[in-house]
């Protein structure tokens, strides 16, 4: 990664071509980062699907589930309706537009 910084930082700083050296790392950097948001979207998609079809009643009353909980939907939440849109077309679940989750 250092090697990336320094070669993108002559590029940006001095205005040079990047060399091949420099697009071969800049190209690996992209490809595992977006492996890396995939991933990280099928887990919100999967906790977005959870969080919709969870009963809090029936969750645990220990302080620490709850916070989790918690933690988990303001997260969720927290996300930009595009970015929720693809989690969940990701886990091939269809967001709920009426604000339902499904019971079981």
């Amino acid at each position: 990664m250092t090697a990336l910084w320094n070669a993108m930082k002559e590029v940006v700083m001095h205005h040079r071509p990047i060399d091949d050296e420099a697009a071969i790392l800049l190209r690996e950097e992209v490809e595992m980062l977006m492996t890396e948001r995939e991933a990280l979207l099928r887990v919100a998609g999967a906790a977005a699907v959870l969080v919709a079809n969870l009963d809090e009643t029936r969750l645990p009353h220990e302080q620490d589930t709850i916070d989790a909980a918690e933690v988990l939907s303001e997260s969720l939440n927290a996300l930009n309706e595009d970015t929720l849109g693809e989690a969940l077309e990701i886990v091939q679940a269809e967001p709920d537009l009426r604000g339902e989750a499904a019971r079981s």
